[in-house]
């Protein structure tokens, strides 16, 4: 604090010996010796401020700029490179932590392409010449991502499983209760929730509570035990038969990198 207000000071002293100096320079029309020891204190400041806004207004080259330009450019795609790259190996140590953990042999892909006409799908970087077929599980680091509807050789359509079309029977991490969520999107939207419906009417349902995966027969097209994600809020009507809530998925949809699809558990 004590240094801050030796710098005001210092600073508040200065503005007034240069009002003063151009106070005597304007009344002595420039000649006085005022005027030049003016110049001799504030001269070079003057100079080096004139150099460098002369550059900016002009002074640089053509070349100079295009080059400082290109060079920018180049930065900010190797940055946007690591960036990514750093983005996919999280992603996948993710994925490798839940397949190991799961036993589950996946695939590895990445989306590239989003969206449909009137469904939640994204294509993925591998198909049939992978081993990929149709009816099998989707999932990235953080759980359930959806199924394969389609497959290429080279490329693979999964539904999301926020799609409107789509039902997965799950159970509760708690209760051990089944039931199946549904999708409510009817067009790629990647944030909309999932509807959760239990089977037993007497079942209490709670905000917090994970929903993973029940399975399918055979692992298609859904293998058990990837997570979904968790209850946002109890959607239950008084006199309703089943019990019902709403799911936020874990996948971020919106940001979908790396996926796998699991092709055997």
């Amino acid at each position: 604090m004590l240094e801050s207000r030796r710098t005001r000071l210092v600073l508040i002293f200065l503005l007034i010996v240069a009002v003063g100096l151009i106070t005597v320079d304007f009344r002595d029309g420039g000649s006085s010796g005022a005027h030049s020891l003016g110049g001799r204190l504030f001269g070079p400041v003057e100079r080096a401020a004139g150099h460098v806004t002369g550059w900016f207004r002009g002074g640089g080259s053509s070349g100079e700029i295009s080059a400082l330009q290109q060079q920018n450019d180049q930065l900010r795609s190797e940055l946007a490179q690591a960036q990514t790259a750093n983005t996919d190996a999280a992603e996948l140590s993710s994925l490798l932590h839940l397949s190991t953990k799961n036993h589950y042999k996946v695939v590895p892909a990445t989306v590239i392409a989003a969206g449909g006409a009137y469904s939640d799908t994204v294509t993925i970087s591998a198909g049939r010449a992978s081993g990929i077929a149709v009816n099998e599980t989707v999932l990235n680091g953080d759980g359930l991502v959806g199924t394969v509807v389609s497959a290429t050789s080279s490329t693979a359509t999964v539904q999301l499983a926020t799609d409107a079309n789509s039902t997965v029977g799950v159970r509760m991490m708690g209760t051990g209760q089944i039931g199946a969520v549904s999708g409510t999107a009817t067009s790629f939207s990647g944030s909309a929730p999932l509807h959760l419906e239990l089977f037993d009417s007497n079942a209490t349902l709670t905000s917090g509570e994970e929903v993973i995966t029940f399975g399918s027969v055979g692992g298609r097209p859904y293998v058990p035990g990837v997570p979904i994600g968790t209850i946002t809020k109890v959607t239950t009507e008084p006199g309703s038969l089943t019990p019902t809530a709403l799911v936020r998925p874990f996948a971020d949809f919106t940001g979908l990198g790396v996926v796998a699809v699991v092709v055997s558990k």
